[in-house]
């Protein structure tokens, strides 16, 4: 139960910075809405597209897949949103660097950018939710298994029982012999106890 809760929690954080990971920068202080899906595949160009036609569309599969992942407490559903993040951001830095011819880090706006981070960042903390979670077969098995504790006061059938081939015949049944009298018993001179009847 608790790590599904902290699986999950990660998995929204990482869903999130995905998301956000396309109005931040990528290379050269251009946004990663500027990019197109087209040009992961076909080489990076100068060209915008629409907004849901850009590097945000994968971003925002991959959310709603591990929105339906922690909905259903699915880890396979977290883990393939995980590998689109990381792999669209992995072929993004492909292109550009092919485009680029290298690709560097810069901290004034040249190079590679906080989006890229972020994307970066938000699919291995997916992945480590996925791994995390305990998902819904383990939470079903955990329902299944028997209840094995004894209420108290019970005592275990071990200690009544003979052994292995049943009850001893000659052992005394619950409440007998007390209270018994045998009539063929002496007490020498004293008289023998009355008995109560009912």
């Amino acid at each position: 139960m608790i790590r599904n809760v902290i699986g999950s929690v990660l998995a929204l954080i990482g869903a999130t910075a995905a998301v956000w990971s396309p109005f931040r920068d990528w290379y050269d202080g251009r946004h990663g809405r500027d990019y197109r899906i087209q040009d992961l595949f076909t080489g990076i160009t100068s060209n915008e597209g629409e907004l849901f036609a850009s590097l945000l569309l994968p971003m925002a599969f991959a959310a709603l897949l591990t929105l339906i992942g922690v909905l259903l407490r699915s880890r396979l559903l977290v883990a393939l949103a995980g590998v689109v993040v990381l792999g669209f951001t992995v072929l993004w830095m492909v292109r550009q660097g092919q485009a680029a011819g290298s690709l560097t880090a810069g901290g004034d706006g040249d190079g590679l950018g906080l989006g890229v981070a972020l994307s970066f960042g938000g699919g291995v903390l997916l992945l480590l939710a996925a791994a995390l979670m305990s998902g819904r077969r383990a939470l079903r098995r955990r329902r299944e298994e028997p209840y094995d504790e004894e209420p108290p006061g019970h005592v275990p059938a071990a200690a009544d029982d003979w052994g292995p081939y049943g009850r001893d015949p000659n052992s005394p049944g619950p409440y007998q012999g007390q209270d018994r009298y045998d009539a063929g018993a002496h007490y020498g001179d004293e008289e023998p106890p009355p008995r109560h009847t009912r």
